[in-house]
């Protein structure tokens, strides 16, 4: 394999273990949820937050990135996602410090919380690169035509 041809393309490695840590974060989280001997309201409040954090960290991710490659990104939007998801951390650490739970609980959903964080994150940019790499190198990325598409019909 040529230096070229990979030119920030993500190892298939890489964004295996991207998407296995982020369905295994999400999974460990909703089940926790789900199984969770707490009212439906604040369940909702658990997966709400959950759902602001994934969020709000895909766009801080993406401000930093095109910042970082020169694409324009306002203040103002840079400022707001970094607060969404530092009040999505803030919410869930006072979430979860007033709840009726064991610690061991507390612990699960703060673990699956940072798990995921982390893997969607990475999720992102791996499907920014490949993105990337698919404009710069678009050769390498045709996909063959399903053989049964040639075939005549009966």
């Amino acid at each position: 394999m040529s230096e070229v041809n990979q030119l920030g393309k993500p190892t298939g490695a890489f964004i295996g273990a991207s998407w296995i840590a982020l369905g295994l974060g999400m999974g460990v989280y909703f089940v926790g949820l789900w199984n969770a001997k707490m009212e439906l309201n604040e369940k909702g409040f658990y997966l709400t937050v959950f759902l602001f954090g994934l969020f709000a960290a895909v766009s801080l991710q993406k401000a930093v990135r095109d910042k970082a490659e020169e694409i324009p990104v306002t203040p103002i939007y840079l400022g707001i996602a970094w607060f969404a998801l530092l009040a999505s951390l803030l919410l869930l650490a006072i979430g979860l410090w007033n709840a009726d739970l064991l610690l061991s609980e507390k612990g699960f959903y703060g673990v699956g919380f940072a798990m995921s964080l982390f893997a969607v994150v990475a999720v992102q940019k791996n499907i920014r690169d490949l993105a990337a790499h698919k404009a710069v190198y678009p050769d390498q990325h045709v996909q063959a035509r399903p053989g049964f598409l040639d075939k005549p019909e009966l």
